[in-house]
């Protein structure tokens, strides 16, 4: 198990000079910046001279460290990552740039966390790297933003409270976006573009983008609620319609739920909706997200390292709510909510602080999630840093 605590740096953001690593490296900055507490981090990229070019740009001090690191060169990786506790990568679509990465975290002991959505990519990892990384101590956590925390901690935090109120956790629970403003960034649109292509290629890939266990290897639970099709929601009085990042985010759930031995039982079933209003007006608009699924992103999706303007970016927030079922006709209720565009903003402050919370990460090295590695030690650092909100309702 490799030595970490010698190494140089904390926190080493790998794509810095992109949008989303800009934004980590700009808020470590500014929210970090002479405190005791904060991480002793630097920035990484392909480039010297944009590395140099975007520190200036985001006022970060002239001494910030730079790391030059190419994901076409894996020894510069391994360099990298044996200087670091826990590298940040923003660099994606990660089954096109993270496989380097990915192993020389996990051979050199190395904690990573990444902002991946891409299951089958996921899963190939898990396959290749979960028994190393629990040798090394390597803790490799994905879906370190707005895919998918506040879903994973959502579920988390909702079935801490169901085992306080109920002496046991909810067999069924649901996840339902009251409300989003915000974009989708140019690496969410890459990556499923890169996804449908490698399915294409490799039909094995649908049944692990189809499953909700495509990431729980050896184990298949219950049937799970689809959330493809429009429903009324007697108790809330409002259409659910089909939620895009629904695929990726029940898989990380179940995940989470796999690797801590299945504390909301083997059971569990759980789905994401998004809700939309009652009536008539709201069937209407739910029957319209079907067809929207089909293209997400409009006829042009971002680009990669393209995203909002600032203010766009501060004008965003969330809202999502959890419906805790329980067999008796019972329910609980739980509220995540953001400040920021999810798909940047927030999402640049949830890996900031997932990177940070890895430093004191004490649980057994392996491929993992926010929810198993870190779980309420980061639902607080959210809360005091991140504005973001977990309470029960």
């Amino acid at each position: 198990m490799a030595d970490t605590d010698t190494r140089e740096f904390d926190i080493i953001v790998y794509g810095a000079t992109g949008y989303t690593g800009r934004l980590v490296a700009e808020y470590l900055d500014k929210h970090y910046a002479g405190r005791d507490d904060g991480p002793n981090w630097a920035m990484a990229g392909r480039s010297q001279a944009k590395l140099e070019n975007v520190r200036d740009e985001i006022g970060a001090p002239a001494d910030t460290p730079l790391v030059v690191a190419d994901a076409d060169d894996p020894a510069s990786l391994e360099a990298m990552c044996r200087r670091a506790r826990v590298i940040i990568s923003t660099v994606g679509p990660y089954q096109l740039y993270g496989d380097a990465l990915v192993a020389a975290c996990v051979k050199t002991g190395t904690d990573y966390a990444d902002l991946c959505g891409e299951p089958a990519w996921m899963r190939e990892k898990i396959d290749q790297h979960h028994e190393d990384a629990k040798k090394t101590g390597a803790h490799i956590c994905f879906s370190s933003g707005f895919d998918s925390i506040p879903f994973d901690l959502g579920v988390l935090m909702l079935q801490k409270e169901a085992e306080k109120r109920f002496g046991k956790p909810a067999p069924r629970v649901r996840g339902r976006v009251r409300a989003m403003q915000g974009t989708f960034s140019g690496g969410t649109a890459a990556s499923l573009t890169a996804t449908m292509k490698a399915a294409a290629k490799n039909p094995k890939i649908i049944k692990i983008l189809g499953s909700s266990f495509g990431l729980t290897p050896g184990f298949e639970g219950p049937d799970q609620p689809s959330g493809m099709v429009p429903r009324y929601e007697k108790d809330l009085d409002k259409w659910a319609a089909p939620f895009v990042m629904a695929p990726i985010n029940t898989k990380n759930v179940h995940r989470t739920n796999f690797l801590a031995g299945h504390p909301y039982g083997e059971d569990f079933r759980y789905d994401e909706m998004v809700l939309t209003s009652p009536g008539e007006a709201g069937k209407k608009m739910a029957d319209a997200a079907v067809d929207m699924m089909k293209n997400p992103f409009g006829a042009k999706p971002p680009k990669p390292g393209e995203g909002p303007s600032k203010e766009e970016r501060e004008n965003g927030f969330y809202d999502v709510l959890f419906i805790g079922d329980m067999p008796d006709g019972e329910s609980i209720r739980y509220g995540v909510k953001g400040k920021y565009d999810p798909g940047y903003g927030s999402t640049s402050r949830m890996l900031a602080e997932t990177g940070i919370a890895l430093l004191s990460c004490d649980k057994p090295g392996g491929v993992g999630t926010p929810g198993y590695f870190l779980g309420e030690d980061l639902v607080k650092r959210l809360e005091e840093h991140a504005e973001i909100s977990f309470a029960a309702e």
